[in-house]
């Protein structure tokens, strides 16, 4: 297939692409490059000649009918977003932005060209989501594609009125997507700003390691690239006008998290004093949610997929990788905001 891809030098869109890639995809990445992107993420497959790079802007309608036009795609994953609980705390405007309205931009671009094309029963838009967009669990059940929508910040908010866009443009217009809710995401390339990195380039720089609270919020974790596998997976085989769930089948407290990747850290890096030391509780963020846990169910029977990798394997394979790629990460840390407390001004 030829697939645009949008947000393709982030995190997971960056993921999503080297699959895709790697898969035999023709792949369009199309970003704007904001601070979280990163085009490094993607040098493996740069010269590759079934990928594309556009620089553009999913709120900018003139560039989304140009690209839709000059390359003509079979599919759209749409990942473009911003995404830092925090920061939409701080400024929340440029995600109601970026998600909302640059998602109904993107919807109307590939609407139009469905229609233009003659409606090819093949094309499909992939609405890549959050879990988030459920709200906050207690100590026990999951979250299943029947929950009620419950967001509890201006990001899963922002995020959840995308999902909404989405199936109304599906139901009205009769656009072919799939919709997927993801739990959260970690790996290589992953920005440092989020729990993870934090907490190993806190730990390498012999800083304090910022722990919201007591550390008692409750994730499932996804390692990133099982993430692009089942991406991939429903392109492929979902049905239309369905959403699925993709869990990492990997429940831990934040501060179980954080305490493995300090003994991690301990062995592959030893110092006179154990990383846990550094450990520092700080005041919560407003709205934090406590539990989040996603049931697998539907995309595991329909479409056969689960994850591959432990949270154990997981975060191994990601310190490692981060030990390693040193010029990486140091060459992010003058971006705005990163290494400082956002998310306060609540």
């Amino acid at each position: 297939m030829k697939l645009i891809v949008t947000g393709g030098a982030g995190f997971i869109g960056s993921a999503v692409v080297r699959k895709a890639v790697a898969d035999g995809h023709h792949v369009v990445n199309l970003d704007c490059l904001t601070y979280a992107a990163c085009l490094d993420n993607l040098a493996s497959v740069a010269g590759a000649p079934n990928y594309v790079f556009e620089k553009a802007d999913i709120r900018d309608a003139e560039a989304m009918a140009r690209v839709f036009a000059t390359h003509r795609p079979d599919a759209v994953m749409h990942l473009a977003a911003e995404s830092h609980v925090d920061r939409s705390i701080d400024g929340p405007g440029a995600f109601i932005d970026t998600n909302v309205r640059g998602t109904y931009v993107l919807l109307e671009a590939a609407r139009h060209y469905w229609v233009g094309q003659g409606k090819p029963q093949g094309f499909r838009f992939h609405h890549i989501s959050t879990d988030e967009v459920f709200g906050t669990l207690g100590e026990t059940g999951q979250f299943t594609e029947e929950t009620p929508y419950a967001p509890n910040s201006p990001y899963s908010a922002s995020k959840a009125a995308s999902d909404h866009l989405v199936r109304a443009w599906g139901e009205t217009y009769g656009l072919p997507y799939v919709l997927t809710n993801c739990s959260n995401n970690y790996g290589p390339f992953h920005f440092p700003e989020k729990l993870i990195p934090v907490v190993i380039l806190k730990a390498l720089a012999g800083a304090p390691i910022p722990v919201y609270g007591k550390g008692e919020n409750v994730r499932d974790w996804l390692y990133v690239e099982d993430h692009a596998d089942a991406l991939l997976t429903v392109l492929a085989k979902g049905r239309n006008h369905r959403s699925y769930n993709i869990g990492g089948e990997n429940e831990a407290k934040n501060i179980d998290i954080v305490q493995k990747i300090c003994a991690i850290l301990d062995a592959k890096r030893p110092k006179a004093t154990p990383y846990a030391d550094q450990i520092a509780f700080v005041t919560d963020r407003p709205g934090h949610d406590l539990r989040y846990a996603i049931d697998p169910t539907r995309i595991r029977t329909e479409l056969g997929w689960r994850p591959s990798v432990t949270l154990d394997e997981g975060l191994e394979r990601t310190v490692d990788w981060y030990l390693a790629n040193e010029p990486w990460w140091r060459a992010l840390q003058d971006r705005a905001g990163v290494g400082e407390r956002l998310g306060v001004k609540a």
